[in-house]
């Protein structure tokens, strides 16, 4: 993975990344903001439904699930693992 910012749903099971930039308005945005999605915030791909959505993600010490539809509009860059 490089350093550009990706959607948060395309982030690879076991993979982390850094909030960068959240393409969300009204609700929805403040919703992400209450669950600690904010810049720079550590996420953690844990696991996905067998369905393939939605995914379970660790974030500030807590496990979220997030519909691919939300995440997508979350972007995050990528952190090396190492």
């Amino acid at each position: 993975m490089g350093d550009e910012p990706i959607p948060l749903h395309r982030l690879p099971v076991g993979c982390c990344g850094r909030v960068f930039e959240m393409r969300i308005n009204d609700v929805a945005r403040r919703r992400m903001l209450d669950l600690g999605l904010t810049f720079n915030t550590e996420v953690v791909a844990l696991q996905q439904s067998p369905s393939g959505d939605p995914t379970a993600y660790f974030i500030r010490g807590a496990v979220i699930a997030l519909r691919s539809q939300d995440a997508s509009q979350i972007l995050i860059t990528p952190v090396k693992s190492g």
